[in-house]
């Protein structure tokens, strides 16, 4: 198993967890992931967190697809990449509706198409085989469409060819598991139950199948978010994570538009989660959050006494060995419940 320390995106001021970050990277751990949304960038603290490290790789969870175009995302990458000594690692995603129309001002429509067709042309830029062109519903390069003064023409990346960057998606539908399974090097799922592997597995072989060449879990990496909180109060250690299960399943996105819904619905808790977005867009978070319900919690995040934590723990350990799970990436801010995964899991 290899582990990852994930971080959350800024508040009004841009603070990282360098010592935390470093102290995992001692620890073993393989890679640390920055954010993104409407506050601090992905891509400045990943360069600021490889320039401060040596051996810890560096992704990013996500790089939103709308906010820059595939060329500046792949040239991006290939210079981290090329100052990192190929410790990054590029991680890309949709995002939502919300985020996409109301901040980028950029639709939201065919997002699998959008993940397709950007991947197509950062794996063009990054071979650098050819001047690059591509005619896509989403992406034109050269572009001629309406605002075109006709003069664009295809290009070829100054940089040195580097077909090495892992490029990974945040896909929980059924369409994006299997998109990325078909056209990436992993996924990050934003939690997931280890004994429950099918809810994206089954999505995953279909989009292996389509890859064709062979293509498995073995080519592939899941990577799942996992919140670790450590302490010997149960109920203080779960809130930060009731409450924040509760924000993405109630109220990220609307009543007939959350992919997070749809998720823990898919995982089996249907009823539960229809409770707990009426309970998040009425107003009554708290109540959203109590409602998160016990299995569910227990199954997707590390939560209580070191004991407790460490029990759980077995079931990852358990799909690691059965070629599942590859990869965990913890959500913490303690570096005591880093240092007892890490005893347990490497």
């Amino acid at each position: 198993m290899k582990l990852g320390l994930l971080l959350g995106y800024s508040g009004k001021q841009v603070k990282l967890p360098m010592e935390m970050i470093q102290h995992a990277e001692n620890l073993g751990y393989d890679s640390v992931w920055t954010a993104e949304s409407y506050s601090s960038d992905a891509v400045s603290t990943a360069a600021w967190i490889l320039a401060n490290t040596t051996k810890i790789r560096v992704g990013t969870a996500i790089m939103q697809m709308v906010a820059r175009t595939p060329a500046a995302a792949a040239t991006t990458a290939m210079t981290l990449s090329q100052l990192s000594g190929g410790r990054f690692i590029m991680g890309l995603g949709a995002s939502g509706p919300q985020v996409v129309e109301g901040w980028h001002g950029v639709g939201y429509q065919r997002p699998i198409t959008r993940t397709r067709e950007y991947i197509a042309i950062c794996k063009k830029i990054m071979a650098r085989e050819e001047a690059v062109t591509f005619d896509g519903k989403t992406y034109q390069l050269p572009y001629n469409g309406p605002g075109s003064v006709g003069l664009g023409k295809p290009l070829k990346t100054i940089l040195q060819a580097d077909t090495s960057i892992p490029i990974y998606t945040a896909s929980i539908t059924p369409a994006g598991l299997s998109a990325s399974a078909e056209i990436a090097d992993g996924v990050f799922p934003v939690w997931m139950d280890p004994n429950n592997f099918d809810v994206i597995g089954k999505h995953l072989d279909k989009g292996f199948a389509k890859a064709g060449g062979g293509k498995s879990l073995k080519d592939f990496e899941i990577a799942p978010a996992v919140t670790a909180i450590m302490g010997d109060d149960q109920a203080a250690c779960e809130g930060p994570a009731r409450d924040m299960m509760a924000l993405y399943i109630g109220g990220m996105g609307a009543k007939n538009k959350n992919f997070y819904t749809d998720y823990a619905t898919a995982m089996g808790y249907g009823a539960e989660a229809e409770k707990i977005q009426d309970l998040y867009l009425a107003g009554n978070k708290a109540e959203a959050a109590q409602a998160i319900p016990q299995e569910l919690l227990d199954a997707v995040a590390l939560i209580g006494p070191e004991g407790r934590i460490r029990e759980q723990l077995q079931d990852w350990k358990a799909s690691d060995q059965r070629g599942e799970i590859s990869t965990m990436l913890i959500g913490a801010i303690q570096n005591e419940v880093l240092e007892v995964i890490a005893d347990e899991m490497l």
